[in-house]
């Protein structure tokens, strides 16, 4: 082997137990559960993944964007949609460019849990990354962002294989 090599496997040793950390803190941290409970709506993480999806989506959505977009089955979302509108979270409108489809947008209700939801995970990792540089944090949010497309698209890949 050469030392290149060893480094890698080094490298790549030492983010093994560092994913575990994080998946065994956020889950024991219930942070998603706490912010949830914010929100005020009693929603489950589906229901709230779709709501999440829907305000970083800028603008109404179809169902298969929204379930491209989570990485899920299209009735995975028309199921929760359908339980987000009986509870006057969201709501479904025409499509303009295509009048037999629907869009899925947030009512004003939908629009004030989520955002409640997003202060309150915002707000935590704000508070974890305050005394980081901006560099850092920028260099953390590229490299995140890198790794987990990076990450999904090899999955996926396996998944097609």
């Amino acid at each position: 082997m050469t030392d290149t090599t060893d480094e890698a496997e080094f490298d790549l040793l030492a983010v093994l137990p560092r994913l575990s950390q994080l998946g065994t803190v956020m889950n024991r941290s219930r942070l998603i559960e706490r912010a949830t409970e914010s929100a005020g709506a009693d929603l489950d993480r589906p229901a709230i993944s779709v709501l999440v999806t829907l305000h970083m989506g800028g603008g109404p959505l179809r169902v298969g964007e929204i379930a491209k977009r989570m990485q899920v089955v299209g009735p995975h979302v028309t199921r929760q949609v359908h339980e987000l509108e009986r509870r006057g979270l969201a709501r479904r409108i025409p499509d303009a460019l295509d009048q037999r489809a629907r869009l899925v947008e947030l009512t004003p209700d939908g629009t004030a849990a989520v955002g409640r939801y997003m202060g309150t995970v915002l707000g935590l990792l704000g508070d974890v990354l305050a005394d980081w540089s901006p560099e850092d944090r920028r260099t953390f949010g590229r490299l995140l962002e890198r790794f987990a497309t990076d990450l999904t698209t090899r999955l996926q890949k396996l998944d097609n294989e």
